[in-house]
């Protein structure tokens, strides 16, 4: 894909045309004067080929005077005179001492008009002018002094200069003070506000173990009364007690035997429940340290991120509702403390992928395995896949989670006449689904009848990307290597609406809060993002990254991620029009590795065959998995050769489906 060159160019400056071979430029040392002074002196004195001063004056024959080099560089091309085109050569010049000597006065006289008085005099001195003595003393008094006038004149300039630095230092300083000393009174506040907190839960924690200890004395107060109860009630006579006295002592022994041997079960219930509460309390401790050491290995991006909050954050109270839910109000929290904690608690939760299923993508009869497009349905009970097989596979993800077999076959699956670019479900419409090919066709897909429901064909190239919109389950948009992004509705049959853009488009995205706002990412480095309802150009353009932008997913309504061939991501505020973050780690340079998003995390491929994991406030990578040769045993292993081609998130949960080029499907899940 070749990219037309935009740069901008430095306009041709227009010149003026060189002067021919017969009049060459002034020499150097050649006196150039300006022409009000040539106006006012005598013609004869200039040279009519530079016209300028006479330098080294020669005569003609015909009694025309030329500089000596001028007039030579002119019989070396012709054989004339230059003002009266007599026959001319160069025996017939001759050197004109006469107009030479005019012309050093004439020199001298001009020089006197613009030299500097102390060149002046040290010409006067070189003349032979006399001096006396005294004259010298007078004149060496007088420099001195205005030597030493200088000297100060120049010390006070460098006392100033300096004095200008050092105060620009101490405001520098003190700004860095101050918000050193503000930094440091949040972090005073806020330690305060989570020791009161954590005070607060040891407190709860110890009224919830004596509660628990109360429970548990209790019920075992309670059972002898209980079995002596039953026997009271049990309603026997003293006949049958004679009668069955042996039994009954019998049982009696029996039950001794089986009580002494429930307190020993019982102590032995005891230990193993304390000695599993110690594992327990183990295995917390050890989880504790790992988290910790999560936090020193990115402690400067944390901090950035505390900070950051903290002062955007700093007078407002901490908000109740936290992602749609009710949270406890801590007393003392700031919004950036509790926004923060938020941050740290998603970061250091996980700290691996580790994989609970696989499939392989590929058949017999299907040598190309890339798999360009991996999607979740609407109640993430299935996901398709589909690529260069031609082919869109449906998978039941429980099944590929629980069922370990080999070999998992689709419920569903459905033949096209081109390559997969790009699936879409509908998130309304559950068997509906969207896709888009090479040969630029969008289609429709009924996945329960397996049959298309429309074809759209009006791209003239290869379509990239299809998506269909949240809020208006009829509409969807594509965008091509026409350079066309195209508007559908199900219920026409052509377009809707059309944008022409400059550059082939890659990936294209509706907002999940609206049906009017589409972002679109080109070929020419940039993110358009577009409001619907007028096309005649951009609300915004998101400039940043320095190749193609792949990818463009919506984290929320206000956040927008992008994937670049550049081996970046960037996090954009498309409610601000600002740019927020830029994550590296990866490797993309040129092929298509995915991209997807939640909440709180961003997933992508590299070209390394890895998947990386990042959380959204913190630009380096959370964790990353890669992708082996199918066979362990196999020496060769050439996993390096391809690459991670689709990722997608199982809605907002730690789960995640990606794939390679290989066209093996892991289901990945992040763990402590």
């Amino acid at each position: 894909m070749e990219e037309v060159s935009m740069e901008p160019r430095v306009p041709a400056v227009s010149q003026d045309p060189k002067p021919s071979s017969a009049e060459p430029p002034p020499e150097p040392g050649g006196v150039v004067v300006s022409s009000s002074e040539v106006a006012e002196m005598d013609k004869d004195l200039l040279c009519p080929i530079c016209m300028q001063i006479i330098k080294d004056a020669f005569l003609t024959a015909c009694g025309h005077s030329f500089c000596y080099m001028c007039i030579i560089t002119h019989l070396r091309n012709k054989s004339d005179c230059p003002c009266c085109a007599q026959y001319l050569t160069n025996n017939q010049l001759f050197p004109n001492f006469l107009l030479d000597k005019l012309l050093k006065k004439a020199s001298a006289r001009q020089m006197s008009k613009t030299a500097s008085p102390m060149e002046q005099f040290r010409q006067a001195l070189q003349q032979g002018c006399e001096v006396s003595i005294k004259e010298v003393d007078s004149l060496l008094s007088l420099l001195s002094e205005k030597k030493r006038k200088m000297e100060q004149e120049e010390a006070e300039r460098n006392m100033q200069i300096l004095l200008d630095f050092l105060n620009c230092l101490r405001k520098q300083k003190v700004d860095e003070l101050n918000e050193v000393q503000t930094d440091l009174q949040f972090v005073k506040e806020d330690i305060n506000a989570v020791e009161r907190h954590r005070i607060d839960l040891y407190c709860a924690r110890d009224r919830y173990s004596v509660k628990l200890g109360m429970l548990g004395d209790d019920s075992s107060s309670r059972k002898p009364w209980t079995s002596l109860m039953d026997k009271k009630s049990s309603g026997v006579n003293p006949s049958s007690l004679n009668v069955r006295g042996g039994t009954l002592v019998g049982n009696f022994q029996n039950k001794k035997a089986d009580g002494k041997a429930q307190v020993s079960s019982h102590g032995l219930q005891r230990k193993d429940s304390l000695s599993g509460s110690d594992s327990q309390c183990f295995n917390q401790s050890s989880l504790s340290v790992a988290r910790k050491k999560r936090v020193q290995a990115q402690f400067n991006d944390l901090q950035e991120c505390y900070l950051q909050k903290r002062h955007q954050l700093a007078n407002q109270p901490h908000v109740k509702q936290e992602n749609g839910k009710n949270v406890i109000h801590r007393e003392g929290y700031s919004a950036g403390l509790a926004d923060f904690q938020s941050v740290l608690t998603t970061f250091t939760r996980y700290s691996r992928l580790r994989v609970i299923a696989e499939l392989r993508h590929g058949d017999l009869f299907h040598s190309a395995n890339i798999v360009s497009s991996i999607e979740f349905d609407r109640d993430d009970e299935f996901f398709a896949t589909a690529g260069v097989s031609r082919r869109i596979k449906v998978f039941d993800f429980s099944s590929v989670v629980n069922e370990p077999v080999d070999v998992h076959c689709p419920v569903v699956e459905m033949s096209t006449r081109s390559k997969l670019s790009c699936l879409s479900w509908n998130k309304f419409s559950k068997n509906h689904i969207a896709s888009s090919d090479y040969e630029g066709i969008v289609t429709v897909w009924d996945v329960t009848t397996r049959q298309s429901l429309m074809e759209y064909e009006e791209h003239e190239k290869r379509a990239w990307s299809v998506d269909f919109s949240r809020m208006e389950p009829s509409m969807l948009v594509s965008g091509s290597d026409d350079c066309k992004v195209k508007v559908w509705c199900t219920k026409q049959e052509a377009s809707v609406l059309n944008i022409d853009m400059k550059a082939n488009i890659c990936c294209v995205k509706y907002n999940p809060g609206s049906s009017n706002h589409i972002a679109v990412g080109s070929a020419d480095h940039h993110i358009h993002y577009y409001d619907l309802r007028n096309v005649s150009s951009p609300l915004h353009v998101f400039s940043g990254h320095k190749k193609a932008v792949s990818y463009v997913k919506f984290l929320s309504e206000y956040e927008l991620a992008s994937a670049s061939t550049d081996s970046t991501l960037r996090l954009w505020d498309v409610k601000e029009n600002l740019p927020v973050r830029t994550f590296r780690g990866h490797t993309n340079e040129k092929n298509f590795v995915g991209l997807t998003v939640n909440s709180e995390y961003i997933a992508c491929g590299s070209e390394t065959n890895e998947v990386y994991v990042y959380h959204k406030e913190i630009s380096k990578p959370l964790t990353w998995h890669r992708f082996g040769s199918p066979d362990i045993d196999d020496p060769d292993d050439d996993s390096g050769s391809y690459f991670i081609s689709a990722v997608c998130w199982k809605s907002d949960s730690p789960t995640m489906l990606t794939a390679n080029s290989q066209g093996t499907i892991k289901v990945l899940i992040l763990a402590a």
